[in-house]
C-alpha cells in the first residue's frame, strides 16, 4: 500500500503520521491530496475518543522467558502519549483498528478494573506474585487524571498487601506517592520511569504527548525522596538517534535519586516497522537511512528479530558495544547491581464489610 501523507492537519500533535489499517483488515485506507491548501479552512484536529471495555478479568499472565514478571494489569488499551516506537501498537489491530493514529486517539478503558481485581485476589486459589503495571500501555496516560483507574487499582493492592511494580513516562505517578510510599516501606512497591532522551525537541517529535524529559526526572526525584525504590529505563535505545545520550540520561537520573537502571533496544514488530520508518522519513529525514541500517545490523539484517533472549538486546557489534557502555555507566554513576525485591508473604485478603470478626484470632 502506498505511504499515506505525513502532513495531515488531523495528525498534528500525534506520534504516528498515518492511520494504516491493521493486519487483520481486508481493506486498507490512505490519505490523498484533494486540492485543499493552507489558505483554506483547516479540518478539526483529531480528538481522543474514550471507549468503555467490558472486561471479564483484569490480571493478564505471560510466560515470556525474557520478561521479569508473570502477572500484569493494563487498565487501558491504546495510549495517548503517541510514542511512535511503542511495541503495544499492534494490539489495536485485534480491535479492528489501526496501530497508527487509532492507537493514540481511540482509547479503551476498563471501568470495573478495581472491582475485578478485588474479586480475583479474593479467590481461595489465588497465589500471590508480583503484579506489574505498565507492561503494555502506560498506566499514567493523560486520561488517568480524570478516570483514576490506576489509583483505584493501587488502592486495592494496598489493602491486600500485594506487591506491585509500576513503569511510566508520566509525572502523574507522583500523585500516588501517598499509596506507593507506605507500600514501599513494607517492600510492596517499586517504580520505574522511562527517560528516552534529554532533548526536548526529539521528545516532542517522538513522544508527543508524554511528559517532558525534565518532568520525568522530577518524578524520579519525588519518588525516591518518598522512599520508593526507582529505576530509570533508557528505552528504547535507537542507534543513530538517541543512543549517544545513554550516559547523560543515566547520570541525570542518578542525580535525581534513581538506584537501578535498565535499557531495551528498539523493537519493530508487525506494523510498527512501517509506522516508525514513516515517522523517521518525516521527522528526521537526514538520519532515516542511517538509523534503519544500524537497526538491521542488530537484527540479523532484518527490521526485527523476535527471538527470545535477543529481542530486548539485539546482537552483533552495535548491541555488544551498547551493553558494554551501559554496564560501565551503571558503575560510574553508582547504580545498585541488585534490584529491589518485593515481598509476597504479607498478602492477605482483607475482611469484607459484614464479615464475622474472628474473636479468637
Amino acid at each position: 500500500m502506498a505511504s499515506p501523507s505525513p502532513t495531515t492537519d488531523a495528525a498534528r500533535g500525534r506520534g504516528a503520521r498515518s492511520n494504516r489499517a491493521g493486519r487483520y483488515e481486508s481493506q486498507g485506507r490512505e490519505d490523498f491530496s484533494d486540492g485543499w491548501t493552507d489558505l483554506d479552512e483547516a479540518p478539526a484536529a483529531l480528538r481522543t475518543e474514550l471507549i468503555a471495555e467490558k472486561a471479564k478479568a483484569i490480571i493478564a499472565r505471560n510466560d515470556s522467558p525474557d520478561v521479569g514478571f508473570d502477572q500484569s494489569i493494563n487498565p487501558y488499551r491504546g495510549c495517548e502519549h503517541g510514542c511512535i516506537y511503542c511495541f503495544a501498537r499492534p494490539t489495536h489491530a485485534y480491535m479492528g483498528l489501526s496501530p497508527g493514529l487509532d492507537f493514540e486517539s481511540r482509547l479503551f478503558f476498563k471501568p470495573e478494573a478495581a472491582r475485578l481485581l478485588e474479586r480475583e485476589l479474593s479467590k481461595p486459589s489465588y497465589r500471590c506474585e508480583l503484579i506489574h503495571m505498565g507492561a503494555n500501555t502506560d498506566p499514567y496516560q493523560p486520561q488517568e487524571r480524570k478516570l483514576r483507574l490506576t489509583r483505584q487499582i493501587l488502592e486495592v493492592l494496598q489493602r491486600f498487601n500485594h506487591p506491585v511494580s509500576v513503569l511510566t513516562k508520566s509525572a502523574l505517578v507522583a500523585r500516588d506517592i501517598d499509596i506507593l510510599a507506605p507500600m514501599a516501606a513494607q517492600r510492596l512497591a517499586r517504580a520505574a520511569v522511562s527517560v528516552t532522551t534529554l532533548d526536548r525537541a526529539l521528545a516532542r517529535a517522538m513522544e508527543p504527548r508524554a511528559a517532558t524529559p525534565e518532568r520525568r526526572l522530577w518524578a524520579i526525584r519525588q519518588l525516591t525522596a518518598a522512599g520508593i525504590p526507582t529505576t530509570v529505563m533508557f528505552a528504547p535505545v535507537i542507534p543513530g538517534l538517541n543512543d549517544h545520550e545513554m550516559e547523560a540520561v543515566l547520570q541525570r537520573a542518578a542525580e535525581a535519586g534513581a538506584t537501578t537502571a535498565g535499557y531495551v533496544m528498539l523493537r519493530l514488530p508487525l506494523e510498527i516497522k512501517d509506522l516508525f520508518r514513516e515517522w523517521l522519513e518525516s521527522a528526521r529525514p537526514d538520519r532515516a537511512a542511517r538509523v534503519m541500517s544500524l537497526v538491521r545490523q542488530m537484527r540479523g539484517g532484518k527490521d526485527y528479530d523476535a527471538q527470545w533472549g535477543q529481542r530486548m538486546r539485539g546482537r552483533g557489534p552495535i548491541a555488544d558495544l551498547t551493553r558494554q557502555r551501559f554496564e560501565i555507566a551503571k558503575r560510574r554513576f553508582g547504580y545498585n547491581i541488585d534490584r529491589f525485591e518485593l515481598e509476597t508473604t504479607l498478602f492477605k485478603v482483607p475482611p469484607k464489610a459484614g464479615d464475622q470478626m474472628d474473636l479468637f484470632g
